[in-house]
């Protein structure tokens, strides 16, 4: 079994020799173990000594990657010398890139101060824990998203503007929805201008307040729902290198082989009529339109809303 120092020089000589070329994605930490035989801890090393020696950097989307401006000999970089300019700010955007490239697993502070040079407990007097750190990032992702005009006099416009803009947060940060919580929901000012624009739309039209809460609650559930299907979706594939279509095809065999019992007639003739892909956004665009229908009879000062 190799150690992470043998890994490391296997993937740096591809780097140096061109064969893996910047912009390239290089193996991922499910890969490492398979490939090698080595558990996931030392995989999740040998990244962390290639991001310390400036080889690959993490890509919002796509993963880990060859990064450009490589050194020109094989012998490896010094680590970065700890910055004294580090931000709250700093941190938190480099805990998103982490998270979105990778997924909310690979989010540490040790990982965020190895992005950044400097040492872990340094992070601490920016963020005094992980979880005040994802608050953080909620709250920056929501900031980066903001509502820049008043919402329409049509209430019903305004909950499907929220709605549509929260899936678009969910899905520029797939780890957003399964962060967010309904029940114990982390208080952040964007956060909370998000809810005030939404809400203040329903008020003005004269909804009650228990009415207008609950409108909130049933929008952000059924978008977080969805969503939160978004980020382990997105890391099977990168750790996998199989898409959702091929995973699906590659159950062939079991399907057929359970529908032959001739136990779920049903959902055989469903599923061989219906001919359907799954489509998360179409998903979303199907379930919105029938939720707002329903909301629409809501009573309020002006009476029951209508759809356009």
């Amino acid at each position: 079994m190799a150690d992470s120092a043998e890994i490391v020089a296997s993937i740096r000589r591809r780097i140096v020799a061109g064969e893996l070329k910047p912009g390239d994605r290089v193996p991922s930490t499910r890969q490492i173990t398979r490939q090698w035989g080595v558990a996931m801890a030392t995989a999740t090393r040998v990244l962390t000594t290639l991001r310390q020696e400036g080889l690959v950097t993490a890509r919002p989307g796509i993963g880990t990657v060859v990064a450009s401006g490589l050194p020109s000999v094989a012998a490896p970089t010094r680590p970065r010398v700890p910055s004294p300019e580090v931000t709250r700010a700093d941190v938190v955007r480099a805990a998103i890139v982490i998270a979105d490239a990778e997924g909310s697993a690979a989010l540490s502070m040790r990982r965020v101060a190895t992005e950044l040079g400097v040492a872990t407990m340094s992070l601490y007097r920016h963020v005094p824990s992980k979880d005040e750190l994802v608050a953080q990032m909620i709250d920056t992702a929501f900031a980066d998203h903001p509502f820049t005009s008043p919402p329409p006099p049509d209430w019903l416009e305004a909950a499907e503007a929220g709605a549509r803009r929260l899936w678009l947060i969910f899905r520029r940060h797939p780890w957003v929805a399964p962060a967010m919580s309904l029940t114990r929901p982390q208080v952040t000012p964007n956060a909370l201008a998000y809810g005030e624009w939404v809400m203040s739309a329903m008020h003005a039209a004269g909804l009650g307040a228990r009415h207008i809460f609950q409108v909130h609650l049933t929008l952000f559930s059924y978008v977080r729902g969805l969503a939160i299907s978004l980020e382990p979706e997105a890391v099977a594939e990168q750790e996998t290198g199989i898409t959702y279509t091929e995973f699906v095809d590659a159950q062939g065999d079991t399907y057929h082989s359970l529908m032959s019992s001739g136990a779920y007639p049903t959902f055989h003739t469903v599923v061989t009529r219906a001919d359907f892909d799954l489509d998360l956004d179409e998903q979303f665009e199907f379930g919105l339109r029938h939720l707002l229908a329903g909301l629409a009879g809501l009573p309020s000062a002006g009476g029951p809303v209508r759809l356009r």
